[in-house]
């Protein structure tokens, strides 16, 4: 498939628009065809250009980056038969570049130019790879990455194996960690950093190299895979959830890190739609006066009625969650989006619990750091009252002692848990009390809701006194549910 052909160049758009759609990427109408005619103005051979004149059009957030990269890369893979995992006239190419250089080192160090790449030994392709790296030779790290792919991967056509499984091989085989320290050592040996400062510099240029070598590695592996699974296939496979997507309960340290990033953004934006859907959200009674001056222009017709707009007030909030166990992670976000977002609340109180319960408000008040914050709730909040079980009963019944009186018709009050209560009594009158008194009352469940109501858990039993249970296992599910609050 040639990317000058025009048909060819729409269908491989168009399915590569529908892969990131399928990744969670918001691609509209619009960005689309933006993006096709940007690609009329660049040259389709240059691959940089071409990638990042798409990503100008079609990525939105600097989170989508690392997806839009994947597929990118999966579905614009080099293609055609020189890839495949049979090639045997694949690497004629490769086996001139390494005639050449034998001719040319020929008269240095005696050696024939006959033979080929396949006929080199593991410990002269290590050396042949450490000379490339300490000369910058891209074209032979091309040819050696290709080259170690075929004889240490072990890929075979059909095999349902992930790409990470093969480039771990194949490095394991090359030993580039002790190649640095070769490197290093070779540099030394012919003085060419003297000082310091020099040796830093010539290490970092080779770690560089070694990285730009893997990525070398990489891209074979995956144009293989391309070449044997399809683009699709392979595409569905790599990809990872957005960080909007990730699931609180199952998230990785990486996926961690990458939530935190995409939780500043997401706070500002929500500020600024609450604020202005309090702003524009009702519309008040009739201002005659207003209209009878607006219709003078109309010869005192009152063509464009004119509303009072009342200022509705902000609300209280009380937010209420468990922090043990797994659902600590949901707790964790939501505390601090409810934080960020605390200027769109007239009162922001917080109480957290696992069979005890204690108010933590103070913590954020205390700190313009929610992380802080959020680490002290951790460490320092009083919530173990007999064995550090979830009891959602004893809490909540105490929660009600102390501070049921200072719930009014201002009042929502979010709930955050699983509602697994290790079988202990759910005391679901003091969800019903509350609801008596609140303006509203919700419940937020990081669980799938094919899991409610199994096993130890009673969300259903306390739901039935709620505004509404909410499934919100991701960033996307809280900002929605957010929206409702104001």
């Amino acid at each position: 498939m040639s990317l000058t052909e025009p048909r060819s160049m729409l269908d491989l758009l168009n399915g590569f628009v529908t892969q990131l759609r399928e990744a969670g990427l918001p691609v509209s109408l619009t960005e689309n065809l933006d993006a096709m005619e940007a690609v009329q103005h660049i040259p389709l051979e240059d691959r940089d250009a071409f990638k990042y004149a798409l990503a100008a059009t079609l990525v939105k957030n600097q989170a989508h980056w690392r997806s839009f990269e994947t597929v990118f890369e999966v579905y614009f893979s080099l293609r055609g038969p020189e890839y495949a995992l049979a090639d045997a006239d694949g690497d004629s190419a490769l086996d001139e570049l390494w005639r050449e250089m034998q001719d040319q080192s020929q008269a240095g160090d005696g050696r024939g130019g006959a033979g080929s790449l396949d006929a080199l030994t593991p410990e002269e392709i290590a050396h042949l790879l450490m000379q490339a790296l300490m000369n910058g030779d891209q074209a032979l790290m091309r040819a050696l990455a290709k080259q170690s792919v075929q004889r240490f991967a072990g890929m075979e056509p059909g095999r349902p194996v992930g790409g990470t499984y093969y480039l771990y091989r194949t490095l394991r085989n090359l030993d580039l960690d002790g190649m640095l320290e070769k490197m290093m050592q070779a540099m030394a040996e012919r003085g060419d950093a003297s000082s310091g400062l020099e040796q830093r510099l010539e290490r970092e240029e080779y770690e560089h190299r070694i990285g730009e070598f893997k990525g070398e590695v990489e891209a074979e592996i995956r144009r293989r895979l391309v070449a044997d699974r399809g683009a699709e296939a392979m595409a569905k496979t790599l990809r990872k959830p957005l960080p909007e997507d990730v699931e609180f309960m199952h998230a990785s340290r990486e996926e961690m890190q990458s939530l935190r990033k995409a939780l500043q953004p997401l706070t500002r934006k929500l500020a600024a739609r609450l604020a202005r859907k309090r702003r524009h959200g009702r519309r008040g009674p009739l201002d005659f006066r207003n209209t009878v001056r607006h219709s003078l222009s109309y010869g005192g017709v009152p063509a464009e009625p004119k509303f009072k707009y009342p200022r509705p007030a902000k609300p209280e909030l009380m937010v209420v969650a468990d922090i043990s166990g797994s659902v600590a992670a949901f707790a964790r976000f939501t505390l601090m989006l409810v934080y960020a977002i605390s200027n769109q609340f007239s009162k922001v109180r917080s109480f957290v619990f696992i069979d005890g319960i204690d108010e933590v408000t103070d913590y954020f008040k205390s700190t313009e750091d929610i992380a802080e914050a959020i680490h002290r709730v951790n460490t320092e909040a009083d919530v173990v009252w007999v064995d550090g079980h979830s009891d959602y009963g004893h809490a909540f019944e105490v929660f009600w002692d102390r501070h049921g009186r200072e719930i009014g018709p201002k009042t929502t009050v979010l709930l955050l848990g699983d509602a697994r209560n290790n079988y202990h009594a759910s005391q679901s009158w003091v969800v019903k009390e509350i609801r008596a008194k609140a303006r509203h009352v919700y419940w937020l469940n990081p669980e799938p809701r094919s899991y409610w109501n199994t096993g130890d858990s009673i969300v259903g039993e306390y739901g039935a006194h709620t505004d509404g249970i909410f499934e919100c296992r991701n960033l996307r599910q809280l900002e929605s549910f957010v929206e409702k609050l104001a």
